[in-house]
């Protein structure tokens, strides 16, 4: 076994870095989501996501305390957050929003698995995700118990084992279009999921922003969002099959922003990059062109908005650094 003394990989530096960054974030947004939490059940699911968060942002100090490593800036309660505005989202909301958000944070933890070399690294990083696995199994009970879990569509089992016969399996714009099989059904779903959660917090956010160039950012996230479940329901629908329902009506009208602009610009840039490795895994699973072609569409259109966010951050001096490779060509100009 490798000592826990040698040096951090650029892998593991990175990787904890986001993971930092992110539940910071987190720990901001529960804060202000419990302080107006009336249902028990919704209540102790946002104790555990909170307390997940938070001992993920503590096990990270330590790592960086014993390497002398700066501890990013992230975000903080009193900073980030206005802990008196009014409330912005229903208790329902709220279950949904969790299940956007812990799905990336698993995606991030399960994809640094095989990067993490150091022992104890690894082994922090594994935590995380058991832990954020267990976390969505309560999540989803927690759904399912209040009656707001929407379920991917059934489709019959089959009676036989059969195999593909004719390239026209691949087809998907003209002539004898095959039905959806079940993976390509699974992600359209998934992603309407993600989606209906992610348009309900940008119209949210684009309600209590107070620069403009957030707003319209917030705005634009939203159309962008909407164009993508349009998409994703069309498929599902020219198959007779349902889709996840738009969660805009547990939005509250208020314009009091519970979260700093830099807060809200960061999350939603964190969020969309995310739905880029979501919509490659689709691809990666898909068997027909047309879906092919709708999720690539999807990504260029993300693509573009987080290289928006980004900017923005950078104007306003919120864009923190991640940990980076030396810059050879400056310490040859004398820079």
């Amino acid at each position: 076994m490798k000592p826990n003394n040698e040096q951090l990989t650029s892998a593991e530096m990175g990787k904890l870095w986001a993971v930092y960054m992110g539940n910071t974030m987190a720990i901001c947004v529960l804060t202000y989501f419990q302080k107006h939490c009336q249902d028990p059940d919704i209540m102790e699911i946002l104790k555990k996501a909170k307390s997940t968060s938070q001992k993920i942002t503590d096990d990270i100090t330590k790592i960086y305390n014993k390497e002398n490593f700066p501890i990013p800036i992230g975000f903080d309660v009193k900073k980030d957050v206005n802990i008196d505005a009014p409330r912005l989202f229903a208790d329902e909301f709220y279950l949904h929003y969790l299940k956007y958000t812990a799905k990336a944070g698993l995606s991030l933890y399960s994809t640094a698995i095989p990067m993490m070399i150091r022992p104890d690294i690894r082994d922090t990083v594994i935590k995380f995700d058991v832990d954020t696995i267990h976390f969505l199994v309560d999540l989803n009970e927690t759904l399912e118990k209040k009656g707001y879990l929407t379920k991917p569509p059934v489709i019959p089992i089959p009676k036989e084992v059969s195999f593909v016969e004719k390239q026209n399996y691949l087809a998907g714009f003209f002539g004898d279009v095959r039905p959806l099989h079940a993976l390509e059904i699974a992600h359209l779903q998934d992603n309407l999921e993600n989606n209906v959660a992610s348009k309900g917090l940008l119209m949210g956010f684009s309600q209590v922003a107070e620069r403009k160039k957030v707003k319209e950012f917030m705005l634009r996230g939203k159309e962008i969002t909407m164009d993508h479940i349009k998409d994703c329901l069309a498929k599902l629908h020219e198959e007779n099959l349902p889709g996840h329902p738009l969660l805009d009506d547990l939005v509250e009208a208020s314009t009091i922003p519970p979260f700093s602009d830099k807060l809200m610009t960061f999350h939603k840039i964190d969020m969309f990059s995310m739905k880029i490795r979501s919509y490659a895994n689709a691809m990666s699973l898909n068997g027909r062109r047309d879906l092919g072609l709708m999720f690539s569409k999807f990504i260029l259109d993300i693509g573009r908005y987080v290289e928006d966010g980004a900017n923005i951050m950078i104007d306003e001096g919120w864009f923190e650094k991640p940990p980076h490779a030396v810059d050879r060509k400056a310490l040859t100009d004398g820079e």
